[in-house]
């Protein structure tokens, strides 16, 4: 009598089986990718903003042509460096930001870091508010649309979603100035504080920079009151434009997460609308929220510009203007790197919080 192989009939299938992968090392490797990828993305960047600021020939002449003659031009491109092959500067530049250097402004000679660390906590702070009103605005609105779809209310969020992303950032901040500003004076329409303010702010051992957090520090409510009241226009304005994106998602995902098989049948057994809505359809819509914040984020870093130009807020934004104006390219090339920089970080952040919620972002 011929006998069975057991033991091979037991391990073929299971040898033939895949083994499943873990989720630890799928989210490991997903990590370490997102992590490598921020080192071209800010290569490119700064390659590309380097050969755009020389397009116009070296950042000596461009800042300095007409005001001196050809002998002085000359001897401060030599100087700079600005005699040499470009490719000799771009290399020498890319070695200069390894080491933290972005150079110093030519309307000034002030180091560039210098003026981003000055410059920085009020468009961080501004991005910051901004971010709040977009929540604030969009999410509710978004939801109330979804609640009432294909209906007036529906239409009218909608409407309004594409208002806030068509209507031009100085435009809307003309209009709130002017309406809360100056006809019902409710908000100031300059700044980031009064004199009074700044003065008791800056007597503080160790001030941050960042207004809200220094006035805090003061322990003054009134100073704490004028810090926000100044900061309520210029957010408004600038979150409003984030705010119509976030409507139009949290619409779309809540309506397509009502129409799924298990809140169908829910709803099949009397759960109210509204019940459905704040349970099963909340927290999946807020997962396309947190994907396309980093790219929000950028939205927000450009519209600064405008808006920080437009309400006196003395940021990156109103100093690049400033920059680009008087046609300080070494400045400019500064900022934008790390304007760069910020945005990288903040989707690689963005992206972890992401794979955390929803599993099901893996590579």
């Amino acid at each position: 009598m011929s006998t069975v192989d057991t033991t091979s009939t037991a391990e073929g299938p299971a040898a033939a089986r895949p083994k499943p992968k873990s989720q630890g090392g799928g989210f490991g490797r997903y990590l370490l990718i997102r992590f490598l990828l921020i080192f071209p993305t800010i290569f490119i960047l700064v390659t590309v903003v380097f050969f755009l600021a020389r397009t116009t020939g070296d950042p000596i002449t461009a800042a300095q042509g007409g005001r001196l003659g050809p002998e002085q031009l000359a001897e401060l491109r030599a100087a700079a460096g600005y005699d040499r092959p470009l490719i000799v500067q771009y290399f020498e530049y890319l070695g200069q930001l390894l080491t933290g250097n972005f150079g110093s402004t030519l309307t000034t000679n002030r180091p560039v870091i210098e003026v981003l660390l000055t410059y920085g906590p009020a468009t961080f702070e501004l991005v910051f508010y901004s971010l709040i009103v977009a929540f604030g605005v969009g999410i509710p609105l978004g939801l109330l649309a979804a609640y009432h779809r294909d209906k007036v209310q529906d239409a009218i969020y909608r409407v309004l979603a594409i208002l806030w992303y068509a209507i031009p950032i100085f435009f809307a901040g003309l209009l709130l100035k002017l309406v809360f500003g100056v006809w019902l004076g409710w908000f100031p329409i300059a700044g980031r504080a009064s004199v009074r303010s700044e003065i008791e702010m800056e007597t503080l051992p160790n001030p941050t920079g960042l207004y809200t957090i220094d006035a805090i520090l003061t322990g003054d409510p009134a100073v704490l009151m004028d810090v926000l009241s100044h900061a309520v226009l210029p957010a408004v304005a600038l979150g409003l434009l984030t705010a119509g994106i976030f409507l139009r998602l949290v619409r779309t995902n809540v309506i397509g997460t009502l129409s799924t098989d298990y809140v169908d049948a829910a709803r099949s057994r009397g759960v109210a609308e509204s019940r459905l809505l704040r349970k099963h359809a909340y927290r999946p819509a807020l997962i396309p929220i947190v994907t396309v914040i980093g790219l929000q984020i950028a939205l927000l870093l450009a519209g600064a510009v405008l808006t920080e130009t437009t309400f006196e807020w003395r940021g990156l934004g109103f100093i690049l203007a400033e920059f680009l104006e008087s046609r300080d390219f070494v400045a400019v090339q500064g900022i934008v790197v790390l304007l760069a920089v910020i945005v990288a970080l903040t989707n690689f952040v963005v992206d972890i919080i992401a794979a955390f919620i929803d599993p099901r972002v893996r590579y």
